[in-house]
Protein backbone atom coordinates (compact mmCIF):
# COMPACT_ATOMS: atom_id res chain seq x y z
CA UNK A 1 0.00 0.00 0.00
CA UNK A 2 1.26 3.47 -0.88
CA UNK A 3 1.32 5.60 2.28
CA UNK A 4 2.85 8.78 0.84
CA UNK A 5 2.48 9.92 -2.77
CA UNK A 6 4.10 13.22 -3.71
CA UNK A 7 3.00 14.29 -7.19
CA UNK A 8 4.99 17.04 -8.91
CA UNK A 9 5.30 19.06 -5.71
CA UNK A 10 6.84 22.51 -5.75
CA UNK A 11 7.33 25.07 -3.02
CA UNK A 12 8.21 28.70 -3.67
CA UNK A 13 9.04 31.15 -0.89
CA UNK A 14 8.58 34.88 -1.46
CA UNK A 15 9.86 37.89 0.43
CA UNK A 16 9.05 41.11 -1.34
CA UNK A 17 10.50 40.77 -4.83
CA UNK A 18 12.73 37.88 -3.79
CA UNK A 19 11.58 34.47 -5.04
CA UNK A 20 13.27 31.35 -3.67
CA UNK A 21 12.46 27.88 -4.99
CA UNK A 22 12.52 25.42 -2.09
CA UNK A 23 11.28 22.42 -4.06
CA UNK A 24 10.76 22.04 -7.81
CA UNK A 25 8.51 19.40 -9.40
CA UNK A 26 9.37 16.53 -7.07
CA UNK A 27 7.51 13.21 -7.30
CA UNK A 28 8.03 10.38 -4.85
CA UNK A 29 6.09 7.35 -3.63
CA UNK A 30 6.71 5.61 -0.30
CA UNK A 31 4.96 2.36 0.58
CA UNK A 32 4.06 0.85 3.94
CA UNK A 33 7.11 -0.67 5.59
CA UNK A 34 9.55 1.18 3.32
CA UNK A 35 12.50 3.23 4.55
CA UNK A 36 13.53 6.07 2.21
CA UNK A 37 16.49 8.37 2.85
CA UNK A 38 16.69 11.81 1.24
CA UNK A 39 20.23 13.11 0.85
CA UNK A 40 21.66 16.37 -0.42
CA UNK A 41 23.68 19.42 0.65
CA UNK A 42 22.32 22.09 2.99
CA UNK A 43 19.61 24.06 1.22
CA UNK A 44 18.89 21.26 -1.26
CA UNK A 45 15.26 20.92 -0.15
CA UNK A 46 15.37 17.94 2.22
CA UNK A 47 13.60 19.68 5.11
CA UNK A 48 11.10 21.32 2.76
CA UNK A 49 10.28 17.90 1.33
CA UNK A 50 9.55 16.54 4.81
CA UNK A 51 7.48 19.56 5.83
CA UNK A 52 5.33 19.21 2.72
CA UNK A 53 5.02 15.45 3.22
CA UNK A 54 3.81 16.03 6.77
CA UNK A 55 1.37 18.81 5.99
CA UNK A 56 3.33 21.43 7.93
CA UNK A 57 3.53 23.49 4.72
CA UNK A 58 1.39 23.45 1.61
CA UNK A 59 2.92 23.02 -1.85
CA UNK A 60 2.58 25.90 -4.29
CA UNK A 61 2.17 23.31 -7.04
CA UNK A 62 1.48 19.58 -7.19
CA UNK A 63 -0.20 17.36 -4.62
CA UNK A 64 0.66 15.50 -1.42
CA UNK A 65 -1.41 12.35 -0.91
CA UNK A 66 -1.55 10.50 2.41
CA UNK A 67 -2.98 7.01 1.89
CA UNK A 68 -4.68 8.34 -1.25
CA UNK A 69 -6.11 11.50 0.32
CA UNK A 70 -4.97 14.93 -0.85
CA UNK A 71 -3.77 16.80 2.24
CA UNK A 72 -4.88 20.09 0.67
CA UNK A 73 -8.46 18.85 0.55
CA UNK A 74 -8.72 17.78 4.18
CA UNK A 75 -9.44 21.24 5.60
CA UNK A 76 -7.94 22.49 8.85
CA UNK A 77 -9.76 20.01 11.10
CA UNK A 78 -9.03 17.04 8.86
CA UNK A 79 -5.38 17.98 8.50
CA UNK A 80 -5.00 18.43 12.25
CA UNK A 81 -6.46 14.96 12.81
CA UNK A 82 -4.12 13.43 10.22
CA UNK A 83 -1.15 15.08 11.91
CA UNK A 84 -2.22 13.70 15.30
CA UNK A 85 -3.15 10.18 14.25
CA UNK A 86 -1.22 9.25 11.13
CA UNK A 87 2.00 11.27 10.86
CA UNK A 88 4.88 11.35 13.32
CA UNK A 89 7.82 13.78 13.28
CA UNK A 90 11.32 13.42 14.69
CA UNK A 91 13.66 16.42 14.48
CA UNK A 92 17.32 16.95 15.33
CA UNK A 93 16.34 18.05 18.83
CA UNK A 94 14.17 15.60 20.79
CA UNK A 95 12.00 18.42 22.23
CA UNK A 96 10.72 16.32 25.12
CA UNK A 97 8.78 18.09 27.87
CA UNK A 98 11.26 18.46 30.72
CA UNK A 99 8.62 18.24 33.46
CA UNK A 100 7.32 14.86 32.26
CA UNK A 101 8.97 11.45 32.47
CA UNK A 102 9.81 9.55 29.30
CA UNK A 103 6.65 7.45 29.65
CA UNK A 104 4.55 10.54 30.34
CA UNK A 105 5.93 12.24 27.21
CA UNK A 106 4.81 9.27 25.12
CA UNK A 107 1.50 8.95 26.95
CA UNK A 108 0.70 12.60 26.28
CA UNK A 109 0.71 11.89 22.53
CA UNK A 110 -1.90 9.19 23.11
CA UNK A 111 -4.00 11.39 25.37
CA UNK A 112 -4.11 14.03 22.64
CA UNK A 113 -5.59 11.31 20.43
CA UNK A 114 -8.40 10.89 22.96
CA UNK A 115 -7.05 7.92 24.94
CA UNK A 116 -7.87 8.06 28.65
CA UNK A 117 -4.85 8.80 30.90
CA UNK A 118 -4.58 5.37 32.52
CA UNK A 119 -4.82 3.56 29.19
CA UNK A 120 -2.44 6.06 27.59
CA UNK A 121 0.19 5.40 30.24
CA UNK A 122 -0.21 1.64 29.84
CA UNK A 123 0.15 2.01 26.08
CA UNK A 124 3.20 4.24 26.46
CA UNK A 125 4.95 1.80 28.76
CA UNK A 126 4.11 -1.08 26.43
CA UNK A 127 5.54 0.81 23.46
CA UNK A 128 8.72 1.73 25.34
CA UNK A 129 9.12 -1.91 26.38
CA UNK A 130 8.68 -3.10 22.78
CA UNK A 131 11.43 -0.70 21.67
CA UNK A 132 13.82 -1.79 24.41
CA UNK A 133 13.33 1.46 26.33
CA UNK A 134 11.40 0.16 29.32
CA UNK A 135 14.24 0.98 31.70
CA UNK A 136 14.04 4.73 30.98
CA UNK A 137 10.26 5.12 31.26
CA UNK A 138 10.36 6.61 34.75
CA UNK A 139 13.24 9.03 34.09
CA UNK A 140 12.95 12.69 33.20
CA UNK A 141 14.58 14.00 29.98
CA UNK A 142 17.38 15.64 31.99
CA UNK A 143 18.31 12.19 33.31
CA UNK A 144 18.60 10.68 29.82
CA UNK A 145 21.49 10.69 27.37
CA UNK A 146 21.04 12.44 24.04
CA UNK A 147 20.49 9.11 22.31
CA UNK A 148 17.93 8.00 24.86
CA UNK A 149 16.06 11.28 24.47
CA UNK A 150 15.95 10.85 20.70
CA UNK A 151 14.75 7.26 21.01
CA UNK A 152 11.95 8.38 23.34
CA UNK A 153 11.10 11.08 20.80
CA UNK A 154 10.74 8.36 18.16
CA UNK A 155 8.47 6.38 20.50
CA UNK A 156 6.34 9.48 21.00
CA UNK A 157 6.22 10.08 17.23
CA UNK A 158 4.87 6.61 16.46
CA UNK A 159 2.56 6.26 19.49
CA UNK A 160 -0.91 5.29 18.41
CA UNK A 161 0.22 3.33 15.35
CA UNK A 162 1.03 6.20 13.01
CA UNK A 163 1.58 5.08 9.43
CA UNK A 164 4.18 7.67 8.38
CA UNK A 165 7.30 8.73 10.27
CA UNK A 166 9.29 11.74 9.05
CA UNK A 167 12.77 12.20 10.54
CA UNK A 168 14.73 15.39 9.80
CA UNK A 169 18.44 14.91 10.63
CA UNK A 170 17.50 13.12 13.89
CA UNK A 171 21.10 12.10 14.63
CA UNK A 172 22.80 15.42 13.94
CA UNK A 173 23.60 16.07 17.60
CA UNK A 174 24.56 12.47 18.46
CA UNK A 175 27.81 10.54 18.36
CA UNK A 176 28.28 7.84 15.73
CA UNK A 177 27.42 4.85 17.93
CA UNK A 178 24.30 6.45 19.37
CA UNK A 179 23.25 7.57 15.90
CA UNK A 180 23.39 3.99 14.70
CA UNK A 181 21.09 2.89 17.53
CA UNK A 182 18.57 5.53 16.47
CA UNK A 183 18.77 4.26 12.89
CA UNK A 184 18.12 0.75 14.13
CA UNK A 185 15.02 1.97 15.91
CA UNK A 186 13.72 3.67 12.76
CA UNK A 187 14.38 0.46 10.86
CA UNK A 188 12.46 -1.46 13.49
CA UNK A 189 9.40 0.74 12.90
CA UNK A 190 9.47 -0.22 9.22
CA UNK A 191 9.19 -3.85 10.25
CA UNK A 192 5.79 -3.01 11.78
CA UNK A 193 4.54 -1.50 8.50
CA UNK A 194 5.34 2.15 9.20
CA UNK A 195 6.69 4.14 6.24
CA UNK A 196 9.80 6.15 7.15
CA UNK A 197 11.34 9.10 5.31
CA UNK A 198 14.69 10.28 6.67
CA UNK A 199 16.51 13.49 5.72
CA UNK A 200 20.23 13.03 6.29
CA UNK A 201 23.66 14.00 5.03
CA UNK A 202 25.27 10.94 6.64
CA UNK A 203 26.06 8.11 4.19
CA UNK A 204 26.29 5.53 6.99
CA UNK A 205 22.79 6.37 8.15
CA UNK A 206 21.42 6.38 4.61
CA UNK A 207 22.75 2.81 4.32
CA UNK A 208 19.93 1.70 6.63
CA UNK A 209 17.35 2.70 4.01
CA UNK A 210 15.76 0.58 1.31
CA UNK A 211 16.16 3.44 -1.12
CA UNK A 212 18.04 6.72 -1.33
CA UNK A 213 16.88 9.79 -3.27
CA UNK A 214 19.12 12.77 -3.95
CA UNK A 215 18.03 16.39 -3.90
CA UNK A 216 19.94 19.31 -5.38
CA UNK A 217 18.62 22.86 -5.66
CA UNK A 218 15.13 21.64 -4.86
CA UNK A 219 15.02 19.03 -7.61
CA UNK A 220 15.15 15.27 -7.39
CA UNK A 221 18.52 14.37 -8.90
CA UNK A 222 18.21 10.60 -8.86
CA UNK A 223 17.54 7.51 -6.81
CA UNK A 224 19.38 4.33 -5.96
CA UNK A 225 19.53 1.53 -3.45
CA UNK A 226 21.25 2.29 -0.16
CA UNK A 227 24.97 3.09 -0.06
CA UNK A 228 27.22 0.16 0.80
CA UNK A 229 25.94 -1.40 3.98
CA UNK A 230 24.70 -4.62 5.55
CA UNK A 231 23.20 -6.93 2.92
CA UNK A 232 20.12 -7.46 5.05
CA UNK A 233 19.22 -3.79 4.55
CA UNK A 234 19.15 -3.89 0.76
CA UNK A 235 15.77 -3.39 -0.86
CA UNK A 236 14.11 -2.12 -3.98
CA UNK A 237 12.06 0.92 -4.78
CA UNK A 238 11.29 3.38 -7.49
CA UNK A 239 10.90 7.11 -7.80
CA UNK A 240 8.41 8.32 -10.35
Amino acid sequence: MVVLDIEGAGRVFRSGRLRVVGLDDVSLRVSAGEFVAAMGPSGSGKSTLLRLAGGLERPTSGRILLAGRDLAGLGEAGLAEALRREIGFVFQEANLLASLTAAENVALALELDGVKPKAAMAGARGLLDSLGLGAVGGRFPGQLSGGEQQQVAIARAVAGGRSLLLADEPTGALDALTGESVMGLLRQRCATGCAVVLATHNVRHAAWADRVVFLNDGRLAGATGPPAGPECLLGTGQVR
